[in-house]
Parts: structure tokens; C-alpha cells; sequence
């Protein structure tokens, strides 16, 4: 709007001007141009608005909202639990980011790059490792890596982030068909359904060829569950009965093995190949490592090339991953035990509004529901999100508290490298309050 009113006055004060035709022209245009482009910023602003108010389902859909505060509320404290995606590099992590050596990374001729893939490597327990842009890409070129035929099978859970989250590229970039087994309540699966789905009938053309089991640990939409060790041994024995492959969605594998306390080696033994997120919980702003046998990564490395996911001088991003893997690792506990601290206060909360399965919070996600009906999810959400009236008055200043509705009429919070002791404390504070404010309105008089 600024710059709008500038140029309003300049075409005013230079009315009386004999501007050139095209002089005219060039004003009118850039006129016009800052007033559409302030519409739509207007409306963009006013769509994100209504975004934050009324939660998607699925995390991937929030934005971050932008609410109004009663009364113009100066003193406003966010605490944003919708992911651990939401990290951001601390000064420590930028310098090492700034200090990088690189190179080609297509050639392999970054330094930093190679010493990141060889500190995963030993870590996790494997042969050899790779760089990639993303988990999504790191799980789409295991796939490919390890179903090189179209049409061969992989099976995985049908709650899992491969098939929910990725947007199906196995089938419509791999050409790879998925068939499901049901996920229980720990993210693991029925060991006898599993068999039942692998493919007896190769060569047979009507069918198509069993070739990869996918788990994943933690699990996403189970709550951060751990996969049990003696589950994953039994998933890779009957994988190797049957001459098949098993890929392990490890996004925060990191967790699992902090929570179990052991090295992630001790997990990812029972896999063939796996994929591990620095960009979570680990705090790195981009990036995933893929681990495996030395021939599978040599594969890894086409397929990447093909997906678009070589860079070049990207050892500025595996610095930070060197940072997280050698350092940000321990800290997870005080992540996990955050999300405990606030699962265990909506217990206690009076009223008694929250259900919530204390033994299934193992890591840093936590999935609760609402026992009274008349509150939904997003409504919660938009509660916990926005600054209530009263609400300075009760608890010193405005907290925004940002949560996800998700599956099964849940709710998510998870809790990262962002979100302090202090922070839980607030949360747990914006809860009690709306709470009772919630119970205060439901049995106002009419």
C-alpha cells in the first residue's frame, strides 16, 4: 500500500507534466501491478487465516496461522508442536554450514559430502551410504533400487508414510504395485498376514513378483511407536526365507534407538536398507541419508541422478548433517520426555476432557483424543492456536499452542529441538485454560 500511495502521488503532482505517451503507459502499469499484487497478498493472508482456524486432516495441509489477538495482545508466546519439520539451524550448525569444504557431489568430488556418508555408514551399521534431498526421495529410490522391474510387489503397512504420505510415487514414478498388511496399535504387523501377502506364483504372468517388506520406525500415525527388536528380527528372517528384501523407513529411526537405548545399528541389523532424516528431530534444514549394502548404493546413485537429486556444491547441507548426526542425537531424550510431561497433564487435567494412552508415548510424537463429542478436534486446535479473551489476564500473556487434527479423530503434538521444558510448561498452561473456558461456555446458560 506504501508503495502504491507513492506512486498515486507521482502520477498526481506530475499530471500537470507533459509525460510521453509510453511514460504514461510504464506508470499505469506498475499502478495496476502493485495494487493486484496487494489484493492478493490480501486474500492470501485472509486464506491462511482461515486455514489456521480450521485444521486439515493431514499435517501436510497447515500453514502456519495467523490469528487475531483480542484487544491488540502485546505479549504473545509461541509454541509450535504440528512437526519436528519445523527445526531451524542453530548458530553453531550455520557456522559449520558457512566453514563447509566442497565440491561435485555428481562427481564425488565433495569433501563434506563423503565424510558425511561414512560417519551414517559406521553409524548405522552398513556397508556404504548416500546423500539425498529428502525422505521422500531416499524411500522412492529404495523401492526402485531394490524393485528394478515394473510391475514387481513391495508390501508394507497400510498406515505407513510410503503409502499414505508419498503420494503413491512408487506405482506412478517406479512403476512398483504395493499390496498392504494391516497396521496394529504398535506400528508392527501381523507376522502370519505378512507371509500371506508374498507372491508364490512367479513366473506366472498374471501376477506380480514379491520382491520388498517396507517398515517403518518410529511409526508416524501410530504416535512415534518403536518397532520391537525381536519384530524386526522375525520381519527379516521371513523376509530372507522367501528371497526378499527388507527397507526400513527410519525418518526417526534416531528416536527409536535413543528410547531403546541402544546404537541404531542394533536396529537397523534387521534391515537390508535404510533411510534416516537428518531434517527432523536431528535439526539439519535439509536432507536424508540412504544406507546399504555397497551394490544397492552404487544403484541408489543412478536412481537418484534420474529423480533429479544429484547436486553439486551441496557439502554447505551435509555440514549440518555431520552437526546432527555427532550431536544432536542424545538430546532426543528431552524431546521425549516433554511429550511424556505433557501427556501426563492432560491425564490430570480437570475436566476430565483428554484420553490419552500413556504406555503408547515412547518418543517425541503424541496422539490424544477428546472424550466429549461436542469438541472436535480442529476446534480444539483452533483453541489452542489462537489468543483467547481473558486469556493475558489469566495466565500472564497469549500463548499460541499449534497442533494438528489428524487421524482417527486424534490430535498430534510433537515435540523437537525448538520446544523447551518452558515451552511444555506453557502448553500445559494454554490447555488447562481452554479447557475450562471450553466447560465454562458448554454450560453457560442459553
Amino acid at each position: 500500500m506504501i508503495i502504491e500511495s507513492m506512486i498515486q502521488s507521482s502520477i498526481q503532482k506530475r499530471s500537470t507534466m507533459s509525460l510521453t505517451a509510453p511514460c504514461r503507459a510504464l506508470f499505469k502499469l506498475l499502478n495496476h501491478g502493485v495494487v493486484a499484487l496487494d489484493k492478493s497478498l490480501q486474500a492470501r493472508n485472509a486464506a491462511v487465516a482461515v486455514l489456521g482456524q480450521s485444521f486439515a486432516r493431514s499435517y501436510y495441509e497447515t500453514g502456519t496461522p495467523r490469528f487475531s489477538r483480542p484487544g491488540g495482545a502485546a505479549h504473545v508466546r509461541l509454541v509450535d508442536l504440528r512437526s519436528d519439520t519445523v527445526t531451524k539451524p542453530g548458530p553453531a550448525m550455520r557456522q559449520a554450514m558457512s566453514e563447509a569444504e566442497v565440491g561435485d557431489d555428481v562427481m564425488g568430488e565433495d569433501p563434506t559430502i563423503n565424510d558425511l556418508q561414512k560417519i551414517a555408514a559406521d553409524m548405522f551399521g552398513m556397508e556404504a551410504a548416500l546423500f539425498v534431498p529428502s525422505g521422500t526421495m531416499s524411500n522412492l529410490i529404495a523401492v526402485m533400487a531394490h524393485c528394478r522391474e515394473r510391475g514387481d510387489e513391495m508390501i508394507v503397512g497400510d498406515l505407513c508414510h510410503i503409502h499414505i504420505y508419498e503420494q503413491g510415487s512408487s506405482a506412478h514414478l517406479a512403476g512398483v504395485h504395493s499390496t498392504t498388511v494391516t497396521t496394529l496399535p504398535d506400528g508392527t504387523f501381523d507376522l502370519k498376514q505378512l507371509e500371506s501377502k508374498i507372491r508364490h506364483d512367479f513366473p506366472d504372468a498374471h501376477y506380480p513378483r514379491s520382491r520388498l517388506i517396507c517398515v517403518e520406525n518410529t511409526h508416524n500415525i501410530k504416535g512415534g511407536r518403536v518397532l520391537p527388536l525381536t519384530f524386526l528380527q522375525e520381519v527379516r528372517a521371513l523376509a530372507d526365507k522367501h528371497g526378499l528384501a527388507v527397507h526400513m523407513d527410519g525418518a526417526r529411526v534416531m528416536n527409536a534407538a535413543v528410547a531403546l537405548g541402544v546404537p541404531p545399528s542394533t536396529i537397523l541389523q534387521h534391515a537390508h536398507t535404510a533411510s534416516v532424516c537428518l531434517s527432523k528431530g536431528l535439526g539439519a534444514p535439509v536432507g536424508s541419508i540412504l544406507a546399504g549394502p555397497k551394490e544397492f548404493i552404487s544403484q541408489a546413485v543412478r536412481c537418484r541422478k534420474a529423480l533429479g537429486g544429484g547436486m553439486r556444491q551441496a557439502g554447505i547441507l551435509a555440514a549440518a548433517g555431520q552437526l546432527s548426526l555427532l550431536n544432536m542425537v542424545k538430546r532426543l531424550e528431552e524431546d521425549h520426555h516433554n511429550a511424556k510431561t505433557f501427556a501426563q497433564a492432560l491425564l490430570e487435567c480437570k475436566p476430565n476432557l483428554f484420553s490419552v494412552e500413556m504406555a503408547a508415548v515412547e518418543t517425541n510424537i503424541l496422539r490424544f483424543s477428546l472424550r466429549d463429542p461436542s469438541l472436535n478436534p480442529s476446534e480444539f486446535c483452533a483453541r489452542m492456536g489462537q489468543v483467547c479473551e481473558g486469556e493475558e489476564a489469566a495466565l500472564g500473556q497469549g500463548i499460541q499452542v499449534l497442533m494438528c487434527s489428524y487421524f482417527g479423530n486424534s490430535i498430534r503434538a510433537v515435540w523437537h529441538l525448538g520446544i523447551s521444558a518452558e515451552d511444555t510448561q506453557l502448553a500445559i498452561e494454554k490447555m488447562k485454560f481452554v479447557a475450562s473456558q471450553y466447560l465454562k461456555e458448554k454450560h453457560r446458560p442459553q
